[in-house]
C-alpha cells in the first residue's frame, strides 16, 4: 500500500495512509488525504483561504479518479464548498454526469448537505489586495465587478511569482487498485469561472488500474492543450518504463506556443506501485509514504527541460 503526494499534501498523506491500513479503499485514502489540505488556512492556493479571482471571490475545483472503473467526478468554479474533492466525488456516485460546474455544482452540494462557508480569509484577501491595488487603478477598484471589460486585468494571473499551486494525492490500496485526486482554488486574481486542469479527467488528473495514475499542478491550461495526465497512463500503456512516461509527458510541453508559459509539475505511478515525480522546473518535490513506514518521505521530482517560453512560431 502507498500514497504519494504533491509537497502540500504533507498535512493530509497520513490520514490516507491510515484508511488504507484500516482496510479502506484507495479512493477513501485519496479524499482523506485532501481534505486537510482544503481546510489549512496556511495554504492559499486549496479550499478555504484560497486566493479569489478578479472579483475577491474564491472558486475551487476538484477531481477524483477510480482506477477499477474508470468512474470519475469533478466540480469547477464552486463558492462556498470548503471540500471540493468530497463535492466530486458525490458527482461520481450520486448523477449520471462527470463535471459539474458554478451554480450547478453550488446547488448539488447544497442538495448533498453540504455546509455553505465563506472560504475567504482575512489573511487570503490581504495577499490579493496587495497586487490587486498595485495594478488596478484605484478609480476601479470598488466596482471592478460592474465594469464592462475586466479580460485585461486577468492577465494577472499569470504571474509566474503568484501561487498556482494544487494538491495531488495517488494511492494504491492493498487489492492494488489505484485513485487519484486533485483539488485547488486555481490562479489567483483568474477570471470570474475559470476553469483549469484540476477537474478536466484526463488533463489533470487520471487514474486507470491496467497501467497507471497521474495528477498535475502548474499552469492548468498547458496541462489541459496536452492532456498531460492521460499522456503519462498512454506512454505507460505503450510499454515505456514510468520515467520514461514521465519525461515524455512534460517533455510535449515544449512544443506549445504560449505567451503564458510557465510551470507544469506531475506524480505518477504505475500499476506495481512504483512511483516518480517530474516538472519543467528544477527543485521540486513530491511525498510518499508506504504501509511500511512511520513518516512520509521527501523526494525530488524529476526535472524536464522544456525551456521558458515554449515553441516559438
Amino acid at each position: 500500500m502507498i500514497v504519494i503526494a504533491s509537497a502540500n499534501g504533507r498535512i493530509g498523506i497520513e490520514d490516507a495512509m491510515r484508511v488504507l491500513r484500516n482496510g479502506g479503499s484507495a479512493l477513501d485514502a485519496v479524499e482523506a488525504g485532501i481534505r486537510p489540505v482544503e481546510s489549512n488556512p496556511d495554504d492559499h492556493t486549496v479550499g478555504y483561504s484560497g486566493l479569489p479571482n478578479l472579483l475577491g471571490e474564491v472558486e475551487v475545483d476538484a477531481s477524483i479518479m477510480d482506477g477499477l472503473t474508470l468512474q470519475a467526478g469533478a466540480v469547477g468554479a464552486v463558492r462556498n464548498c470548503e471540500h471540493a474533492i468530497s463535492l466530486a466525488r458525490k458527482v461520481m456516485e450520486e448523477l449520471p454526469h462527470v463535471l459539474l460546474v458554478g451554480a450547478g455544482a453550488e446547488r448539488f452540494a447544497r442538495e448533498m448537505g453540504f455546509p455553505e462557508r465563506d472560504l475567504l480569509t482575512p489573511e487570503a484577501k490581504r495577499i490579493w489586495g496587495e497586487i490587486f491595488e498595485t495594478k488596478v487603478p484605484a478609480v476601479y477598484r470598488e466596482r471592478v465587478a460592474y465594469l464592462e471589460s475586466i479580460r485585461k486585468y486577468a492577465k494577472l494571473a499569470a504571474d509566474p511569482e503568484r501561487p498556482n499551486e494544487t494538491v495531488n494525492v495517488i494511492a494504491r490500496d492493498a487489492q492494488g487498485n489505484l485513485a487519484t485526486g486533485v483539488s485547488t482554488s486555481g490562479w489567483s486574481w483568474k477570471y470570474p469561472g475559470r476553469v483549469g486542469d484540476s477537474p478536466v479527467v484526463g488533463a489533470g488528473n487520471y487514474a486507470d488500474n491496467r497501467y497507471g495514475a497521474a495528477a498535475c499542478t502548474g499552469r492548468g491550461e498547458m496541462a489541459m492543450r496536452l492532456c498531460t495526465a492521460h499522456s503519462v497512463v498512454t506512454y505507460l500503456k505503450m510499454g515505456r518504463t514510468l520515467e520514461a512516461a514521465g519525461r515524455e509527458a512534460v517533455a510535449d510541453l515544449a512544443y506549445l506556443v504560449d505567451p503564458y508559459f510557465g510551470r507544469v509539475s506531475l506524480i505518477a505511478m504505475d500499476a506495481q506501485g512504483n512511483h516518480a515525480g517530474f516538472s519543467n522546473a528544477p527543485d521540486q518535490t513530491y511525498l510518499y509514504l508506504t504501509d511500511k513506514l512511520t513518516a512520509c518521505v521527501e523526494e525530488p521530482r524529476i526535472h524536464v527541460e522544456t525551456g521558458d517560453r515554449g515553441r516559438r512560431v
